[in-house]
């Protein structure tokens, strides 16, 4: 752990984006204390200006923008990090069970997965949550859903890549279970991999969010940033800060994610290790 930490600390983009992962995550974990309102409650006079009444002003409804910054980045990160999660186990079974396995399971695996990514993963996430309701888990569900194909193709290719080699040749003439070859040897010579796109899908998961809310298909009882931009769409030349604001939340938020996402890929590559 502590030379991954000293390879990561090297990069300075990585570190810096670490720091505003963090400051997010501290906002959305300390700052519904500070912001103790429901987001939704109209506590001034609409169209507010920011930094005088109101931190970061108030909407066309008179609901403070910078409580529903607080909550949306609240919302934004779970969804990322529950639909990544979902995305990444199904993800992995699926790759896995195709790589080592090969023959027909990988076929059938693979056709399922190029049948998904025929589909325009947007438009497809648009129509689950249009069928199943504009709902969290929903929403969760309907990205999870679209965001597994990339990382069964990933740990697909680890899987074919080790099954040549010299270990897992080992474990089968040691008469180990597949189970155990898979779970305690090639699984973790793959996990760098995992995780480095792990950490991008969490990025994209918060956009297909985002974009969702802005289109009306999030969740209405849940304050979100996508939510925030798209009530202000008419009220835009008007009021710029409106859209301003939750528009800076997810750009830095993406950014920082992507920042951290090359700096592990940096840090736990092999090939870059010596630089």
């Amino acid at each position: 752990m502590a030379p991954l930490i000293r390879r990561f600390s090297r990069n300075a983009s990585a570190v810096f984006g670490a720091v505003i992962l963090l400051v997010v995550a501290l906002v959305a974990l300390v700052g519904p204390f500070f912001y103790a309102q429901d987001p939704f409650s109209m506590v001034g006079t609409p169209f507010s200006l920011p930094f005088q009444e109101h931190l970061l002003g108030t909407d066309i409804l008179g609901r403070d923008v910078a409580t529903g910054i607080v909550y949306g980045a609240r919302t934004s990160l779970l969804i990322g990090l529950f639909a990544t999660a979902i995305a990444v186990f199904l993800g992995t079974v699926l790759g896995a069970m195709a790589g080592y396995y090969g023959g027909y399971v990988d076929q059938w695996v693979m056709r399922i997965t190029e049948i998904f990514q025929t589909i325009p993963f947007f438009l497809f996430a648009i129509l689950l949550v249009a069928i199943l309701g504009a709902s969290i888990t929903n929403v969760v569900l309907a990205i999870a859903i679209v965001s597994w194909p990339p990382m069964t193709r990933l740990v697909r290719g680890e899987f074919l890549a080790a099954r040549g080699k010299e270990y897992v040749e080992a474990c089968m003439v040691m008469g180990m279970s597949n189970w155990r070859t898979i779970v305690h040897h090639i699984l973790p010579n793959t996990l760098s991999s995992i995780i480095v796109m792990s950490s991008l899908m969490v990025a994209n998961a918060i956009l297909i969010e985002s974009a969702l809310s802005f289109l009306g298909l999030g969740d209405p009882n849940v304050m979100s940033w996508g939510f925030m931009i798209g009530a202000a769409r008419p009220v835009l030349r008007t009021a710029w800060w409106l859209c301003a604001f939750p528009g800076v939340a997810i750009l830095v938020t993406v950014l920082a994610i992507n920042l951290v996402g090359e700096g592990l890929n940096d840090a736990l590559n092999p090939r870059l290790r010596h630089f």
